[in-house]
C-alpha cells in the first residue's frame, strides 16, 4: 500500500526514511492550468493512467478536479473500477484499451466510458446496450498511423453502419494517438493530422480528441475539442530538444546509508566493474533498481549535493547505489543525510538521458518504498 501522507500530518515515524518523493499538486494543478490555456477554447482532459503516472492517482485527481479537470483517462478497466468512486459525477472516466470481454455489464453498471478501438469492440458494447435496453456511451479511437490501437481503415465503414443501425451506442468524441508528437519536426505528425482530418470528415457528426502533451505545443491544429495531456501534467518535457515550459511536480531525494574512504585500485559494485584511481570517498545510497533508478544508470548517472555532481560508481544494486563524493568536503555527508535525485540540479529527461530511456519510464517507475509527501 502507498505510504502517502500530507506535509502537515508528517509523523515522528516517518523521520528517517530511506527516501522521500515529494508531489508538488500546486505545480501539477498551474501545469493543468497552462495546458488548458494552450488549448483553449478547447478543453482539457488528464490522463491518470498507472497511478497518475506512479504519484498517487486518489491526491492527483482530487487536485485536478478541483482545478476543473472533468474528463480523466486510464488504460485499463481495473483502473477505472478505482478512479470512478473518487470522482464526482460530472467527472467522466475513460478507458483507452477498452474492455476484455465479460467487463461490459461492470463498465456499464459503474458509469464507466470504454475507448472502442475496433469493430469487435464496438459489437460488444452495443451488444451490452442491448441486453439493458439502454443507450450506452463510448470513445470511437481510430488508427490513423501508429498501428497500435484504433479502428484500422479498412473497417471504418462497418463502424459507421453498426453505429446507425444499432442506435444504442452515443459516441461521445472521436480519437486517435500521436506517435511522434514530442518531436516538433517530425513528418508523422502532419501524415497523422491529414489522416485525423479524413476520419473527421466520414464522421464529421462527432467531436475530436486528438492532441496528447507533445500534440498541445504542435498548434490549433491538433487540439480539436478535447486535449488529453498526460507527462506534461506532470512536469515531463512535452517536445524533445526545447525549454521545457512545465513546472518539476516530483523531488526525490534518498538517504546516505554508509560513508567510506578507500584507496586507489579498489573495486566498487558487483562483478568490481569500477575500479578506484586514487584515494576516493564513497556514499552509497538506500535505493537502487527496485526503486526505479535503472541499472542502466551504472558508470553513468549521478545525485546532487549542494549542486555539485556526485557520480554514482560501480553498477547499481537492487536496493542501494554507490556514489564518488570525494568532490565534496570531508563530513559533509554522514549516515542519514540526503542526496538529491530529483529536484533543481537535475530533472526527470536528465535521468532519463544517462538511463538511455525516456522520462515517462523513470517517473512511472518510481518504487513504492519512498516516503511520500504531498504538497
Amino acid at each position: 500500500m502507498e505510504s502517502a501522507i500530507l506535509d502537515h500530518q508528517l509523523r515522528p515515524a516517518t523521520e528517517g526514511a530511506s527516501g522521500y518523493l515529494t508531489i508538488n499538486l500546486g505545480a501539477l494543478a498551474r501545469n493543468y492550468e497552462k495546458l488548458s490555456a494552450e488549448v483553449a477554447p478547447a478543453r482539457a482532459a488528464a490522463v491518470v493512467k498507472a497511478d497518475a503516472y506512479g504519484l498517487g492517482v486518489e491526491h492527483v485527481s482530487e487536485a485536478l478536479y478541483g482545478y476543473g479537470c472533468r474528463h480523466f483517462f486510464v488504460a485499463q478497466f481495473f483502473e477505472a473500477l478505482r478512479l470512478r468512486p473518487l470522482l464526482s459525477g460530472d467527472a467522466q472516466v475513460f478507458v483507452l484499451n477498452g474492455l476484455q470481454p465479460g467487463n461490459e455489464c461492470a463498465c456499464a453498471e459503474a458509469g464507466i466510458i470504454p475507448v472502442i478501438n475496433s469493430l469487435e469492440h464496438l459489437h460488444q458494447w452495443a451488444g451490452e446496450a442491448e441486453r439493458l435496453k439502454r443507450r450506452l456511451p463510448a470513445v470511437l479511437q481510430f488508427d490513423t498511423g501508429m498501428s497500435r490501437l484504433g479502428v484500422p481503415p479498412e473497417e471504418r465503414t462497418a463502424i459507421a453502419t453498426l453505429l446507425k443501425t444499432s442506435g444504442m451506442i452515443e459516441i461521445l468524441f472521436i480519437m486517435s494517438h500521436l506517435a511522434s508528437a514530442d518531436d516538433a519536426d517530425s513528418e508523422q505528425n502532419g501524415d497523422q493530422l491529414a489522416e485525423m482530418n479524413r476520419v473527421a470528415e466520414e464522421f464529421s457528426e462527432f467531436d475530436v480528441c486528438f492532441a496528447n502533451s507533445g500534440g498541445i505545443f504542435l498548434g490549433d491544429a491538433y487540439h480539436g475539442t478535447l486535449a488529453r495531456p498526460g507527462i506534461a501534467l506532470y512536469g515531463g518535457a512535452p517536445t524533445v530538444g526545447q525549454p521545457n515550459p512545465m513546472e518539476p511536480v516530483v523531488h526525490l531525494d534518498v538517504a546516505v546509508v554508509q560513508v567510506r574512504t578507500v584507496p586507489a585500485d579498489v573495486r566498487v559494485g558487483y562483478s568490481g566493474t569500477h575500479v578506484t584511481q586514487g584515494v576516493t570517498r564513497l556514499a552509497t545510497i538506500a535505493a537502487g533498481y527496485a526503486d526505479g533508478l535503472l541499472r542502466s544508470l551504472s558508470g553513468k548517472g549521478a545525485v546532487y549535493c549542494d549542486g555539485i555532481r556526485l557520480p554514482i560508481v560501480g553498477r547499481v544494486s537492487m536496493d542501494s547505489i554507490t556514489v564518488d563524493i570525494t568532490a565534496l568536503p570531508e563530513g559533509r555527508l554522514t549516515l542519514g543525510s540526503l542526496v538529491e535525485v530529483l529536484g533543481p540540479h537535475q530533472t526527470l529527461e536528465d535521468v532519463a538521458r544517462d538511463a538511455r530511456t525516456i522520462s515517462y519510464e523513470i517517473l512511472t517507475g518510481l518504487g513504492n518504498r519512498y516516503q511520500r509527501r504531498y504538497r
